[in-house]
């Protein structure tokens, strides 16, 4: 798998103690790429595989989601992120019920972390927490998110503070305490969403 050191963007990033990229162009195309870790939280089944893109913005490959369940998932083993930043970007391809993109952080299980999701069909951006296999809703923004384009979603998180950002754009500034101490960090979308990411940073602070 490709790795690569990431230069910090923003005054947040700049503080950040390790940071890294990956892009998914060493992995075989047609599995799960590894050192990540794949489910659903509610019902149904994931299905995450490496897969070529020509218009992936790091060309060959991308991580896509093709499978049908209530909340499908990947995740980064090994990572342990209390306070840091994860950014991604994504495309939305097909999906009748949903058309999600996200980012999760401090997982701690399938059934408990924070994610992020910006959704081509419902036009916005939202936070959320998941504990105990339900998902909860903090906070929506509407927001243009045009489906088949990439995007760019970045969240940075400190103690209870959480920025969500589209496109370079913040839409949610805000504090929550519900998921405490360190977490992995993965992906994320919903329902029949078919959706394509790369580039997945993700970087710890001082």
């Amino acid at each position: 798998m490709k790795q690569v050191c990431m230069a910090a963007v923003t005054v947040f990033a700049a503080t950040a103690a390790t940071a890294e990229t990956v892009s998914f162009d060493t992995d075989v195309p047609g599995s799960l790429p590894l050192a990540w870790q794949e489910g659903v939280t509610g019902r149904g089944a994931a299905r995450w595989a490496v897969a070529q893109d020509e218009s992936a913005p790091s060309k060959p490959n991308v991580l896509r989601q093709s499978g049908v369940g209530s909340f499908p998932w990947c995740v980064r083993r090994g990572t342990a992120i209390e306070n840091g930043f994860v950014e991604v970007k994504f495309k939305a391809l097909a999906g009748s019920e949903d058309q999600a993109g996200g980012v999760v952080w401090r997982w701690k299980d399938g059934d408990n972390y924070y994610v992020a999701r910006a959704n081509a069909l419902e036009n916005n951006v939202s936070l959320y927490y998941t504990q105990g296999g339900r998902r909860i809703t903090i906070k929506y923004v509407d927001v243009p998110v045009p489906p088949k384009t990439w995007h760019t979603l970045r969240v940075e998180f400190s103690g209870k503070r959480v920025r969500v950002a589209l496109n370079g754009k913040t839409y949610i500034d805000l504090e929550d305490a519900r998921i405490a101490g360190p977490g992995a960090v993965g992906l994320w979308t919903k329902a029949d969403s078919v959706t394509a990411f790369d580039d997945f940073s993700f970087g710890s602070a001082k």
